[in-house]
């Protein structure tokens, strides 16, 4: 995948750079997010430093994770980040999964909702993502109440999913889909109407 740059009302998403270690480094001092995502602990200069210049290129051109920088188009601070990972982008699975965290100084401005509207608009029209997953450990509140805003439905608990310090944890699994967001105008493009629907695999829901 060619590396894209996404924008919305305030911010600009954007593949990392090697330039954005030193604010990825200041963020990730923070302790919720080495807590709650699988970033190291300690995370250190050089851990930033193998992100931005390493692993998000090599994810773009792998077709193996899609990571973006999070910027504010007012001043051009880190706000965070958000990706796309676990990515299985041919048919018949057509799935992802989005995640993300958020500088501390950043929280509760809605920019993560902001940015994840974007990324989902993009993953679902352009990708042709017909399954998006959102895993966090379970307990993961500030995660889930993100998720829940881009219309995620949580699904359950899945025993053992995630390894952290050692140790295996409960996750919680929600999943999004095109059609869920057909009639919202937050993933039109032109603000009046929903999701346009790219053709896709049927889908043959149980009945509950």
């Amino acid at each position: 995948m060619k590396p894209v740059t996404l924008t919305t009302e305030r911010l600009v998403l954007r593949p990392f750079e090697p330039g954005d270690a030193p604010a990825v480094h200041a963020a990730c001092q923070e302790p919720d997010i080495p807590r709650w995502t699988s970033v190291p602990s300690p995370y250190t200069l050089q851990h930033a430093e193998q992100f931005t210049g390493t692993v998000v290129p090599d994810g773009w051109r792998d077709d193996t994770a899609y990571d973006f920088a999070v910027v504010s188009r007012a001043d051009g601070s880190l706000v965070g980040a958000m990706g796309l990972v676990r990515l299985a982008l041919h048919a018949p699975q057509r799935q992802a999964e989005l995640g993300y965290w958020t500088a501390k100084e950043q929280r509760g401005r809605g920019y993560t909702v902001e940015a994840g509207r974007a990324v989902l608009r993009w993953a679902f029209h352009e990708l042709g993502v017909e399954r998006m997953e959102w895993v966090a450990e379970v307990g993961n509140a500030g995660s889930w109440a993100v998720a829940r805003r881009l219309g995620f439905q949580r699904e359950g608990a899945l025993r053992a999913k995630l390894v952290h310090s050692g140790t295996r944890r409960d996750a919680w699994i929600g999943s999004l889909l095109p059609s869920d967001l057909a009639g919202d105008p937050q993933y039109a493009s032109d603000g009046t109407a929903g999701l346009p629907l790219p053709d896709g695999t049927p889908y043959l829901p149980h009945p509950r």
